[in-house]
Parts: structure tokens; sequence; C-alpha cells
């Protein structure tokens, strides 16, 4: 049993002070203080005074790597990582080796993350132009999602027959996410780009390389297939100002056809960046304008875009250290997503309310997850403690990631993650990391 007293609480739109008291893995209270008096001795005391109190983070969109990726990360060291950032549940992708594209194979993953995860865990099974009959024996409340890459190419995942997009969307049991990027578009800018320059391209052409019209082509054609089929599709990574036009505000995210998730990378970076940190913040979609950021940030706050999460996708240095063609794309994040977002904050970009909205509640309202993403009695006890008043920079000797990098390298937090509680256990403490935790499996209420 754990007090967490004198805490600032964010949840559901307000800010309070308040206590909570957990007791076998769930929030048994919040209460004022006159209600100290009757609180077991027995009980672990934290005393958050000065410190806020977030429901914990659930990321919709990780590659952890494993099976048959470990050496760039595995579901232990990159789920130790996220729990260190305030990261309590997780979604993972599809596109390991082997790739999940049969039950068993997605099973498989299960079983790993029983035995290896400190947070809680959920994998997409992987959509493509051949298994739409497999697709449908997926039991809707256990499993988060099918992943439908609908532009760049990850091995026999890209989905661009016409019929099986057709079946995915018509047939699908659960919610679709998708990458969105058109692969015929972005090929064509490749031959113009080598024609221009050969093979020695500077990563500042990858945003008109992967294009706002990529992206734009294929969001369009994801959100026109899911009006036609009443299909309920989740639109990840978005990066362009003018996909927001694809999405509609003032409505719940819970009440939604169609949501839009928008990455920490693409609100933090812009394409001025490449200059400083070259293949480091190379990711499909590509960052892009100052502009496009803008109006991402501004999706946020109208409501157009639901979800905040990572996409985080860890690779070697050497694979960063290359040519533009030869570097691998995507970037670790799941450490300092929370902590980015706050700077954000002090920034005075985004409210706290908000960013546990997108980060917290809209993830659980999306995916139906039972009993999480808010500080409500009877619900799990995945919780975060954040000093937002505690400086710290982000250096190699602190990053947690398996491939021992990150684009935050040099960048000094005004906010610290003190505290994460999964399922009522504290698994990350100042600092210290308790590594006989393990996560449990998300259930949906579907």
């Amino acid at each position: 049993m754990y007090l967490i007293k004198n805490a600032t609480i964010v949840n559901e739109g307000s800010i309070y002070q308040g206590n909570l008291l957990i007791e076998n893995n769930v929030i048994k209270d919040i209460f004022e203080d006159y209600l100290l008096v009757n609180i077991p001795k027995s009980c672990t005391v934290i005393d958050a005074t000065g410190k806020y109190l977030f429901p914990g983070v659930i990321d919709d969109q990780v590659h952890f790597r494993e099976p048959g990726l470990t050496h760039k990360g595995d579901i232990y060291s990159e789920s130790r990582a996220a729990v260190a950032g305030g990261i309590t549940s997780y979604m993972e992708m599809p596109n390991t080796k082997p790739q999940a594209t049969t039950l068993e194979l997605l099973e498989d993953k299960y079983a790993i993350a029983a035995e290896k995860s400190l947070a809680n865990y959920s994998f997409y099974f992987g959509a493509t132009n051949d298994n739409a009959d497999e697709l449908k024996k997926i039991n809707p409340k256990n499993i988060c999602g099918v992943k439908v890459f609908m532009g760049s190419s990850t091995g026999n995942m890209l989905v661009n027959d016409p019929i099986a997009l057709q079946r995915i969307f018509a047939e699908s049991p659960v919610l679709v996410a998708t990458h969105c990027e058109d692969e015929d578009l972005i090929q064509t800018n490749i031959r113009f780009y080598k024609s221009v320059f050969g093979e020695n391209i500077s990563v500042k052409y990858h945003p008109l390389i992967r294009s706002e019209d990529a992206c734009f082509k294929s969001s369009s054609l994801a959100v026109e297939m899911a009006c036609k089929y009443g299909t309920r599709i989740h639109v990840l990574h978005l990066s362009t100002a003018k996909e927001m036009e694809l999405f509609i505000d003032n409505i719940p995210a819970k009440d939604k056809l169609i949501t839009a998730e928008v990455c920490v990378h693409h609100l933090w970076f812009d394409d001025s960046d490449y200059e400083q940190y070259g293949n480091r913040i190379k990711w499909n979609p590509s960052i892009k304008s100052a502009n496009d950021r803008q109006a991402l940030r501004d999706a946020i706050i109208s409501g157009k875009i639901d979800v905040i999460a990572t996409d985080h996708a860890p690779h070697l240095k050497e694979e960063k250290d290359v040519s533009y063609f030869n570097a691998m794309s995507g970037g670790p994040l799941v450490q300092h997503s929370l902590v980015a977002m706050l700077d954000l904050y002090h920034y005075r970009i985004f409210s706290l309310e908000k960013i546990v909205e997108k980060m917290c509640h809209a993830p659980a309202d999306i995916y139906k997850i039972e009993k999480r993403g808010y500080i409500r009695k009877g619900y799990y006890a995945d919780l975060v403690i954040a000093d937002l008043n505690c400086p710290w920079s982000v250096g190699e000797e602190n990053i947690l990631y398996k491939c021992g990098w990150s684009p935050f390298e040099g960048t000094r937090f005004l906010s610290k993650i003190t505290h994460t509680f999964v399922n009522g256990n504290l698994v990350f403490d100042n600092g210290e990391i308790n590594n006989n935790i393990r996560g449990e499996r998300l259930m949906f209420m579907r």
C-alpha cells in the first residue's frame, strides 16, 4: 500500500491538491488532507509536496525491436527507458523479425513481454496484401489494433493492393492505425533528387523527398476509405499543415470515427534543425517546416489532433552516422517524451491539462483501454510524479536506450520524472529502477 500525499494532481481538465491511496494494484481513494488520519501505519508514504501527479502516459506507437532486431533494442531495455520517462503502457508495432502478421507470431510477442516488460503492453497485428482472412480472427478485447503501412515499404508490409486495402478497411474488427505516405510519389522524388545530386544527397532534402504531397495524398485516401466503409481509423504521426484540413475538432476523441496522432519530434524540431542534427532526426514521415510544426501545435489545442506519441524507433549510432540514403529512419524517444512536452508547457505552448489529455486520456478513450489513462478510484494505479522545477541535462551517462544515444543529447530539460507506478508497483524511484516489476497485457472494452 502506498500513500502519495500533498500532490498537485492533473486529471480530467483540472489541477488540484490532493492525496492518493494505492492498494492491490489500483487507486483505492483520492481525498483531501482531513482524511489522512485514517491511513494505515503500514502504508509507504511518498511526500509529493511541490510536485505534480499525472496519470501514466500511454504511448500508442513504439518499435521495441523484439524479436529479431534486438541489437537495437528489446522489450526489456526499451520498457525500462519508458518507465523512467513516465510511460506506463505502450502499443508496439509489427515490423519486427519475423513480422507479426499472423496471430501465432503476435502471441509470441505477448509471451516475450509477459516475461520481460516493465510497462503494460499491447501489440498491433500487421496487415499485408494477403492476410485479410487472418485479420478477421482477432479478438477485439485483447489486441489494440491493426497496423497498415499505406506508404513506406517495410519488407512485405506495404499494403498497396486496392482490393486488400478495401478488405482491411471493411472487415477489421479493431481500430486500423495507418502510416500514410504515398510510395509512388516518394520514389518519383528520389529519382529527381538523384538526377540532380547523385547518391550524395543532404538530409535537408528529406522533407522534400518524403514530401507534404506524399503525406497528404495517402492520408486523404485513408480518410476517404474510412468514411466509405465506416472504419474506425487512427492516422499516425501526422507531419504537415495541409493534412490538418482532413480532421475535425470540437468533438471528444472517443466519439470520433477518425482520430489523429502527432509525435513529439514533429512538435519539437523543424527542418532548420537538419543542419545541426543531420540523420539523427531523420524520421518517416519527415520533420518539415516551422509552419508545419506550428500547425501541428495549433491542431493539438483545437482538438484536430487527439494523441501525442513517440514512434520510438531505436537504431545504432553507426546506422545513423552514414550517408543519407544509407541512414536508417527513426530515433529513440520514450525516456524523454513527457519531459519534452513539459518543457513546451514551460514555454507556454501547451497547458498541463492539454498534455495529460493527449498523452494519457485520449489514448485510453480511443482504444477503449480498460481502467487506465485516468486518475480515478478503482482504476489501475498507473501514475507518474514529476518535479517541474528540477533542471537536468541529457547525457550519455543517463540515457537508458539500448542504442545508447538520443536526439535530445545535450538538451537541458526543466522538469524531471521522480516516480513511476505500474499497476500500483513503484517501478521507478528517483533514478532507481525496480527490474523485478512486470507490466500486464492491456485489455480493451470492445
